[in-house]
């Protein structure tokens, strides 16, 4: 492949990746998907995966380019599906219309995909090219592919703290550690969040509604982990889009309550310490198709998917003061030795209007 053709691969391939990003918060369990097709005249036609059960982005981007299609390129940052789901494949449409060539990023490692999208083509005589901008494409959809390939979802922690640590002052006041502006953009991230979660400690505290306000955006499915059932029956998370998980054969009539109140209420077995295994709680998450999860809970939440490593990002919020004695991020799980601290790869520190923005990946992770 000659540098002029990378060089084009690669830039048609960065447009096709900035529609796919239009859809975030929108297509779960889907990919995020963004198509370009080019051809001799320069682009045609373009599209991306805007809304779950909507048109998938090759669709649109065909229908855009008509009978410029034919002996063109698409670009593509996952491979075209080739079986029906809410709309049919993406595959026969390509070949129909006369595309010469497909442009790649990734493979889609769904097992109804896999592969076969990319073998259909070659044998209907299109050329297929993978792997251009093959870390872009897996970062964007890194929820998608983790639901898929891990079985649980993109896990991230969430947190608003003093300069030393503290979530919560002894007394329990935590509103407001930040400003405006860090609160707008922790909505921000709840919308781009397929479901967030929090323990029942912070929903009989503080009675969130964990919804998105003041931006806009869509409310995630919010989750409660809640052993005992103890979610009181007023509480304002109490929905259709509620998901509820507590210990199995504990108080019956409590957990009858929460799914009279529209909740999807799910039982699990505990672990050695009669708590709820936060592994099953993911497996069981991905399983319901939620690719991201935003765990905004307290000290003891934070601290459970710490001490098990079951996270992926970290996104805290610093206020620029010390508060002194209080509810630590860290006071959720303890450690014998430094050596077995949990390490944060830095990704960007940001100043919000005087806060501090602090965003990083487990070190775990591959860089």
């Amino acid at each position: 492949m000659s540098k002029i053709l990378k060089e084009m691969d690669k830039r048609h391939m960065r447009m096709a990746l900035s529609l796919a990003t239009r859809g975030t918060g929108k297509v779960s369990p889907n990919p995020m998907v963004g198509c370009v097709i080019v051809g001799p005249e320069g682009v045609s036609g373009w599209g991306y995966h805007s809304e779950f059960g909507g048109p998938h982005a090759e669709a649109r981007a065909l229908e855009m380019a008509g009978e410029n299609a034919v002996g063109a390129t698409l670009y593509v940052n996952l491979e075209p599906c080739l079986h029906f789901g809410k709309t049919p494949p993406c595959v026969p449409r390509i070949i129909n219309a006369g595309i010469a060539r497909v442009a790649a990023g990734i493979i889609d490692p769904d097992p109804r995909v896999n592969g076969r999208g990319f073998e259909a083509l070659r044998s209907a005589g299109v050329q297929v090219s993978d792997g251009i901008l093959g870390e872009e494409c897996r970062k964007i959809n890194r929820g998608f592919l983790s639901r898929i390939e891990r079985k649980r979802p993109w896990v991230t922690l969430k947190a608003a703290a003093s300069l030393d640590g503290d979530m919560a002052l002894c007394s329990g006041q935590s509103k407001w550690l930040t400003n405006s502006m860090s609160r707008n953009r922790a909505h921000i991230l709840r919308d781009s969040h397929d479901a967030i979660m929090v323990g029942v400690g912070t929903v009989m505290h503080d009675d969130p509604r964990l919804t998105v306000r003041n931006v806009t955006g869509r409310d995630p499915r919010v989750v409660v982990l809640d052993p005992a059932f103890r979610t009181p029956a007023g509480s304002r998370v109490l929905n259709s889009n509620c998901m509820i998980y507590g210990l199995s054969g504990s108080f019956p009539e409590r957990k009858n309550m929460l799914a009279g109140k529209g909740c999807l209420v799910h039982e699990l077995d505990g672990d050695v310490s009669g708590l709820l295994p936060v592994s099953c709680v993911l497996e069981s998450l991905a399983a319901q198709g939620v690719n991201s999860l935003l765990v905004e809970g307290g000290p003891k939440v934070l601290g459970s998917f710490l001490k098990e490593r079951l996270f992926d990002a970290v996104s805290i919020f610093f206020f620029p003061g010390f508060a002194g004695e209080g509810k630590t991020i860290g006071s959720g799980f303890r450690l014998e030795s430094l050596a077995e601290a949990v390490g944060i790869r830095f990704g960007s520190v940001r100043s919000v209007d005087g806060d501090l923005w602090v965003e990083g990946t487990n070190i775990c992770l591959p860089d």
